[in-house]
């Protein structure tokens, strides 16, 4: 379990950051930066939170923790993915979750016949907002899984979530969605 007492360690000064397994890499190493994205992502969902309530808030609170299951993941370096490992691991099953809770929420919602702008709601648009956070977190992660192995679950779970959000975002305009009109402002 984590435990800190003191929060500041010096040990970054050097623009350097250690991984789970204590090896030490560049603070813009495609893996720090993409674990760190996916911290970013986690706040912006925090913020979207205070405006959401219900079976939704839990939902966002779940992802939260996810997220921080992710971030372990991405910090761990290795090829041994599998979930019963002394590491931790994102799974199939917190994919799975997500896609039963997209297609839950779907239902209720009419089909898209534009692209849709971010905003509506507070809570609409800063989810939104992770949405798009998350999407480059999954960049990042790509990007590292091109130099070194990355567990292929994490980045599906980023892909799933920046889909999630998305209809999350849906969800939290109860007016409807706001369309994109091309050419609108020619």
């Amino acid at each position: 379990m984590v435990k800190l007492n003191r929060i500041y360690t010096r040990t970054g000064d050097d623009g350097s950051t250690g991984l789970a397994d204590g090896a030490r890499r560049a603070k813009d190493d495609a893996r720090i930066a993409a674990y760190g994205t996916v911290d970013e992502a986690n706040s912006v969902i925090g913020i979207a939170r205070l405006h959401t309530d219900g079976d939704l808030d839990h939902a966002l609170g779940r992802i939260q923790n996810d997220l921080f299951d992710v971030g372990a993941d991405l910090a761990t370096p290795g090829d041994d993915f599998a979930a019963d490992t002394t590491s931790l691991r994102a799974t199939d099953g917190q994919v799975a979750r997500l896609e039963a809770e997209i297609d839950a929420m779907n239902d209720g919602l009419a089909a898209l016949t534009s692209f849709i702008l971010p905003g509506g709601t507070a809570a609409a648009a800063h989810l939104h907002l992770a949405r798009t956070v998350v999407r480059r977190a999954e960049r990042l992660a790509v990007t590292a899984a091109g130099r070194e192995p990355v567990n292929p679950a994490a980045i599906c779970y980023l892909n799933r979530l920046s889909d999630h959000l998305f209809v999350a975002a849906r969800v939290a305009n109860p007016g409807g969605d706001i369309l994109w009109v091309p050419g609108a402002s020619r």
